[in-house]
C-alpha cells in the first residue's frame, strides 16, 4: 500500500496482521548559530536548517483518527513544530504495544533524526503535507 496522506497511514496501521502503536516525534526547524549568510537566506525562504525533536509521543491509530485530531493532540503540549516524524511498533500475538514497550523506539527515532537518518520514516508537515526530505 502507498501511503500518500495521514489516512493512508491510519488505514494500513489498522489492517496489519499484528495491532499496532504509531510513534510520533514533532520537530521545529531551526538554524544554527554559526549559518552563513546564504544558509540564513535559504531558511528564510524555508530551505535548509536543521530539525530539531520537541516531543515524542505514542498513540494508538484510534486515538488519532485524523490529521485534525494528531493537530489538537499536538497543542497541549504547548511546543510549536514544523515537521513530525512517524514510525510504528507491532504488536505480537494480537496484543498491542504499549508506552513502555515504544520508549527505547522512541528515542531510536530521535537519535536516528538527529543524525539525519529520517529514510525509513514517514514525515508530514504540520499542514498535513506528506513531506519527501533528503
Amino acid at each position: 500500500m502507498t501511503i500518500a496522506n495521514y489516512d493512508d497511514l491510519l488505514q494500513a496501521a489498522k489492517t496489519q496482521a499484528e495491532p499496532q502503536l504509531l510513534l510520533f516525534v514533532f520537530t521545529k526547524a531551526e538554524l544554527p548559530e554559526d549559518a552563513s549568510e546564504l544558509e540564513k537566506e535559504n531558511f528564510a525562504q524555508g530551505l535548509g536548517g536543521t530539525l530539531t525533536p520537541v516531543v515524542c509521543v505514542d498513540k494508538s491509530p484510534d486515538e488519532l483518527s485524523s490529521f485534525s485530531a494528531l493537530l489538537e493532540e499536538s497543542k497541549k503540549t504547548e511546543k510549536d513544530w514544523d515537521v513530525v516524524f512517524v514510525s510504528s511498533l507491532s504488536g505480537h500475538g494480537g496484543i498491542a504495544p504499549n508506552s513502555d514497550q515504544a520508549e527505547q523506539p522512541l528515542q531510536m527515532m530521535v537519535q536516528a533524526i538527529q543524525a539525519g537518518g529520517i529514510g525509513s520514516f514517514l514525515a508530514f508537515s504540520n499542514t498535513g503535507d506528506i513531506l519527501d526530505i533528503r
